[in-house]
C-alpha cells in the first residue's frame, strides 16, 4: 500500500510502506511516538505528558499503523473510533513528515471509515495539523474550547466527508 507515497518519498524511506492492524506489540512504540512528537512540545507538551497508547486500547479501537515493508519500522499510526465517528489519534514521526505518510493513513482511513459505513468522521485537530486536515478534504465545522488543564487552547472541529 504505497499509493499516497511518491518513489522519491520511498527512496528516502528506504522501502516500501504497508498499513496493518496495530496489536499489544506495538504500543511501547505508539506511546513514544506521541510523546516525543514535536508538534506537542512547549505549550502543547501538557496534553501527552504521560499519554499512553495501552494494549486494551488497540483492541477497543481500530488502531493501524504504517510500518516498513521489511523493517517493521514505525512511520505514523492512527486511530477510528466508529461509535461516534472519530478520528481519536493520528501521528507521524517528526523525521518523514511531508514524505506522505500521514495522506496514506487517512487514505486508508477512509476506506476503514467506508467499510464500517460511516459517511463522515469527526476531527479534533491539534491546531498547527488543521491544514493538513483540511488539504485532505476536511471541511472545518467549528471549535472545539479549550479543557484545563490537560488542553489549555481552542482546537478546530472539522469533518471529514466519506465519500
Amino acid at each position: 500500500m504505497t499509493s499516497g507515497i511518491t518513489s522519491r518519498a520511498r527512496r528516502a524511506l528506504g522501502e516500501d510502506i504497508r498499513i496493518r492492524r496495530a496489536g499489544a506489540r506495538d504500543t511501547k512504540r505508539l506511546t513514544r511516538l506521541v510523546r516525543t512528537s514535536r508538534a506537542y512540545q512547549g505549550p502543547f507538551a501538557p496534553m501527552v505528558a504521560g499519554y499512553r497508547v495501552g494494549h486494551d486500547y488497540v483492541e477497543t479501537h481500530r488502531v493501524f499503523v504504517a510500518v516498513g515493508e521489511t523493517s517493521e519500522r514505525l512511520f505514523g499510526f492512527y486511530s477510528l473510533i466508529v461509535d461516534p465517528p472519530e478520528l481519536d489519534l493520528m501521528f507521524v514521526s517528526d523525521d518523514v513528515q511531508g514524505a506522505g505518510i500521514g495522506r496514506l493513513l487517512i487514505e486508508h482511513l477512509t476506506d476503514e471509515a467506508h467499510l464500517a459505513g460511516l459517511t463522515e468522521v469527526r476531527i479534533v485537530s491539534h491546531p498547527p495539523a488543521e491544514g493538513f486536515y483540511l488539504s485532505v478534504g476536511a471541511r472545518r465545522a467549528g471549535t472545539v474550547r479549550a479543557a484545563p488543564p490537560a488542553v489549555m487552547w481552542d482546537r478546530p472541529e472539522l469533518v471529514l466527508p466519506i465519500a
